[in-house]
């Protein structure tokens, strides 16, 4: 039985006419480029509509890759730019849906109020971000890519993609210092790699969030 075909092969193979190939490279990699377009967006239409414009223009491309990066890191940075494109354009605030709750029906127990209600503050704090900020925030702090491989993605240089998360855990910190009892406005000390407090309400709210829209 021989072995699968790496992604590299498999974007040759499509450039080459094979008609299964690209299908066969979008079903291995389409969760978690869902996932980077989703947490950049905040919105699963948006994101939706990103994803397909992404993989639309991967598709056209693919003759011209020319093996600099990882195929999933090209990936990943078509998918970011075509949600960055359509940030730039809506330029609003997106719209929080809120749950649709009708007379006669069970009051939400007042933990699962607060959780939702924490999920807005969140989602809203992560929209506020500027696009760039947002981007590095999304690869590095709530998917975990090394800034090394982040930096790849958004075409920029590593110390760039640092600089980016460090601006943005801090405006996130002060937007959100609120959440974390006791805790003051400015987020507390970053440590080391530029972490603050705050980033791990972002994380798990994140999660949450995007497990929904899915």
């Amino acid at each position: 039985m021989s072995s699968p075909r790496s992604d590299a092969e498999l974007l040759a193979a499509h450039a080459g006419g094979d008609p299964d190939a690209f299908g066969e490279l979008v079903r291995r990699h389409q969760p978690r480029l869902w996932s980077v377009a989703l947490g950049t967006l905040r919105d699963p239409d948006e994101a939706a509509d990103a994803l397909q414009d992404a993989l639309i223009s991967a598709y056209r491309a693919a003759a011209g890759y020319r093996g600099d990066a990882a195929v999933t890191t090209w990936l990943h940075r078509i998918v970011v730019n075509a949600c960055l494109d359509r940030l730039r354009r809506r330029r609003v605030r997106p719209t929080v849906q809120l749950p649709e709750q009708g007379p006669g029906e069970p009051v939400e127990p007042r933990d699962r109020l607060a959780e939702h209600d924490t999920a807005v503050v969140v989602r809203e704090a992560l929209a506020q971000l500027g696009e760039d900020h947002r981007a590095a925030i999304t690869l590095v702090d709530l998917h975990g890519y090394p800034v090394a491989e982040a930096a790849e993605i958004l075409g920029v240089p590593q110390g760039t993609v640092k600089s980016r998360c460090a601006r943005g855990r801090l405006q996130l910190a002060v937007m959100l210092g609120h959440l974390r009892a006791g805790a003051p406005a400015s987020g507390g000390q970053a440590n080391d790699e530029g972490n603050s407090a705050p980033t791990s309400d972002v994380q798990a709210q994140s999660g949450r969030n995007e497990e929904g829209g899915r």
